[in-house]
Parts: structure tokens; C-alpha cells; sequence
């Protein structure tokens, strides 16, 4: 559902962009960007790409960033937050970090001992490796949890969330999985209303191209970046569908074109 490429054609009365221009942009779940050519409306989610960031690694942003601001903004993030980010060296964990940062919240990011270099480079004021580290024994307390892979446990994040705290949790892919998490989130809000235990947030909307332009803005200003892990090309695309479901995936792969 992502893309970057340059713009081959115009539809008549289009005036936001020219023929040549570099862009970015996601059709959301209308998928069909692993393709060649992508059609999107002119008033759609597709900007020109950030000045500093090259073009190919432009199509690894929106769905990680837009994810983190759709979130973040219905959460109110406040400076000062601690924050935990479970899953912080994935497609939207790498964002969740960077993004809080530049929100003032303290991040603790949680991921492997392998990346606990490369989640810190991107702002994390600290790293817990879950091989070793189980957060919610740790005896701390957050003001929010950012489940970036549904698996951190809402009873494990309970142990670690301040009374009234917000657990951000995306969800799984798949029409089963995504129902199941409808029923489950939709009880827990219920009992968290009515207990005032915990504010449960699962995949808010994920804002339209005001978002796009601010996410341009932070990358332009040196405030956020991607990561890319591996390139493939077109006709390798079921080896990085393979690598990407694999579970262990540190930022984003891309898929290119000759």
C-alpha cells in the first residue's frame, strides 16, 4: 500500500504536480502498489518526496508514520510521557520512537539485543532486550505502552501501566485475526471505562495528507528517518514476503524496480 516513484502522467485539471515529479504516497487498503504503475487521485495521500531522503526509501514512511501519528494523536501525547515501545525496531516500532522523541516523551524501546543500537540511534533513551528482560518484572511504570506487534499482552502491559494509561495496540493482519481483536478490544474498553484501569486504543484512522505533509516536515528537518533492512527486486517478492513474515524484520524492506 505504499509507493515512491515519479510521476509518468497527468489527469486533466491536475495542478499540484507535473509530469516528472517525485513522489510519495499510500493508497491505504486499496493496496496494488506492487506493480509498475500506481494511479492515485490528485487530492489522495501522495506528496512530493521529502528533499533529503532518497526516492526509493520514501515508500518505506507512511504506513509506519501515519500508523504512530493516528495513534499518538488520539493517545495526546504529553512531554515528559514515559513511554514504552514494544516491537521498537520494526516497520512502525522505528517511527514510535522517533516520533514520541519528538513529542518530549522518554522511550524505553523494547526489542533484541541486536538492535538495541539502531533503536537508539533513532532517539531511545533506553533498550530492553526481550530475550533477556521481561518489561512488565522490571518494576516500572509507564504512562503508555505502544504494542507495535500485538505481542506484548495486555496482562503483561497492565503490570506496567500507570492506573488510567493508554495501551496502543496494532492490530494483526487478516480478516480472523482483525474480527478477533474487534470483540476482545472492544470488552477491555468497556471494563477500562468502567474500572478507569486502562485506555485501549486499536488502529485509529491514520489522518489524511495534512499528516503526509508533516511527516515530510519532520524528515526534512532531520527529525525522522526510515530504515531499510533489505531491497528486492520485483521478481523476488515472495523471498521478501517470506523474510518480512518471518517475524524478525528490522525496519522496512523494499521492493524495487529495474
Amino acid at each position: 500500500m505504499e509507493f515512491s516513484g515519479t510521476i509518468a502522467t497527468l489527469g486533466s485539471g491536475v495542478t499540484r504536480f507535473q509530469v516528472g515529479d517525485e513522489v510519495f504516497g499510500s493508497t491505504l487498503l486499496k493496496f496494488g502498489t506492487h506493480a509498475e504503475y500506481v494511479c492515485m487521485p490528485a487530492d489522495g495521500l501522495i506528496e512530493k518526496r521529502p528533499a533529503n531522503m532518497p526516492l526509493d526509501e520514501c515508500a518505506a514512511v507512511l504506513f509506519g508514520g501515519l500508523t504512530v501519528l493516528g495513534f499518538l494523536g488520539k493517545a495526546k501525547i504529553n512531554p515528559r510521557d514515559k513511554v514504552l515501545v514494544y516491537g521498537a525496531s520494526g516497520s512502525v516500532g522505528v517511527f514510535a520512537v522517533q516520533i514520541a522523541k519528538h513529542y518530549g516523551a522518554h522511550v524505553t524501546a523494547v526489542c533484541s539485543k541486536s538492535n538495541a543500537e539502531m533503536v537508539k540511534s533513532l532517539g531511545a533513551d533506553e533498550a530492553i532486550d526481550y530475550t533477556k528482560e521481561d518489561f512488565s518484572k522490571a518494576g516500572r511504570v509507564y504512562d503508555m505502552i505502544f504494542d507495535t506487534v500485538g505481542k506484548a499482552g495486555l496482562g503483561r502491559s497492565l503490570k506496567s501501566l500507570k492506573r488510567g494509561g493508554y495501551y496502543l495496540v496494532v492490530s494483526g493482519v487478516g480478516r480472523k485475526t482483525m474480527l478477533g481483536d474487534v470483540f476482545v478490544g472492544t470488552i477491555v474498553q468497556i471494563w477500562g471505562r468502567i474500572t478507569g484501569a486502562v485506555k485501549l486504543i486499536g488502529m485509529p484512522k491514520q489522518g489524511g495528507l495534512a499528516n503526509v505533509i508533516f511527516l515530510k516536515e519532520l524528515i526534512e528537518a532531520g527529525k525522522v528517518r526510515t530504515v531499510i533492512e533489505r531491497r528486492y527486486r520485483l521478481e523476488d517478492i515472495s523471498a521478501a514476503h517470506r523474510h518480512a513474515e518471518g517475524g524478525h524484520k528490522k525496519g522496512h524492506v523494499l521492493i524495487t524496480f529495474d
